[in-house]
């Protein structure tokens, strides 16, 4: 077993050895998961993956019904997946889908007690995203355009959008015309979670969006481009992929810069706003984190550069 979670013939191989009590817990539980939390397919194949590997561990252990998990057997499975070279980051993920399987358990009446509760994992430790520094950032939004190419349009509008407005890659491919209101220049996006959000955007980002809106969309438009933002080569919505391969594309192109991605570049606006004088929440709210805690991480990038500069430069450092 690796570090990763099986991938989706991996799990229904283990789904089908359930015993039958563990599969039908698992089809109750992966209802519960689409049905009620309204969890995006990639994060319900997550947390089902997660909770069928338990229980399949736990059969291979002779507890052929969920009722009978305790404490004992979920260290078992985090200790066999620590042996296998599973990493940090993977064993703190892991135990969190399987607190969140004993939770619905005792919730659904299907586990006495919430054995997750007392399940601790490893601190996974967050390393400090890779960011451009602001002439980076701006030497990027400022490459040569193709005018007269219309996916050269549309490929710096991207750009533009992506570290102006610091929004995630699936958000802004997830677009329509109608979430811009071009008059206020402000975006509106549906995010995790489902939660919807206004996101401001500045006015180089303006001028690229009317270039592309003028010339370049007209040109992309086909009959099965709805009201689609962004368009690919053939028409249809701008596929995320096609976005994450543009924008390291670019990247290169700019001296010294880090292989970023567009999570790199919504790292990197928001440690760019922190470092213009922005406040930790406004921030929070642009990137539409749920917590402040995921914020708080650009404050560390900061901080490191902060310490990079003090080193380089006091005598006494």
């Amino acid at each position: 077993m690796t570090d990763a979670p099986p991938g989706r013939r991996g799990v229904a191989a283990l789904r089908a050895g359930l015993p039958a009590p563990s599969e039908e817990a698992a089809a109750a539980y992966e209802r519960y998961l689409r049905s009620e939390r309204g969890l995006s397919a990639h994060t319900v194949r997550g947390y089902l993956g997660d909770a069928i590997s338990l229980l399949d561990h736990a059969a291979r252990m002779g507890i052929r019904d969920p009722s009978a998990l305790d404490l004992a057997t979920l260290r078992s499975w985090l200790a066999r997946l620590r042996t296998s070279g599973a990493a940090r980051a993977s064993l703190a993920r892991r135990a969190a889908g399987a607190r969140s399987f004993t939770a619905w358990a005792h919730r659904a009446g299907r586990l006495g007690c919430d054995v997750g509760q007392l399940l601790a994992s490893p601190k996974p430790g967050r390393p400090l995203p890779s960011v451009l520094r602001q002439v980076q950032a701006r030497a990027l939004v400022e490459l040569p355009t193709d005018s007269f190419d219309p996916l050269a349009v549309r490929d710096g509008l991207v750009v533009e959008l992506l570290y102006g407005t610091g929004v995630r890659v699936g958000e802004l491919c997830g677009l329509d015309i109608d979430d811009v209101d071009r008059a206020r220049r402000v975006i509106r996006v549906l995010g995790k979670g489902g939660r919807q959000r206004t996101v401001p955007y500045g006015v180089p980002a303006e001028r690229a969006l009317h270039s592309y809106l003028r010339q370049a969309r007209p040109a992309l438009a086909v009959a099965v481009s709805g009201p689609a933002l962004l368009l690919g080569a053939r028409g249809g919505r701008m596929d995320p992929r096609a976005v994450r391969r543009l924008v390291h594309e670019r990247v290169a192109s700019v001296p010294g810069a880090p292989d970023v991605g567009p999570h790199g570049l919504r790292h990197s606006a928001a440690t760019h706003l922190l470092e213009g004088g922005a406040d930790l929440r406004s921030v929070q709210e642009l990137l539409g984190h749920a917590t402040l805690a995921s914020t708080q991480i650009y404050t560390h990038v900061t901080v490191e550069r902060l310490r990079a500069a003090y080193e380089q430069a006091h005598p006494r450092a």
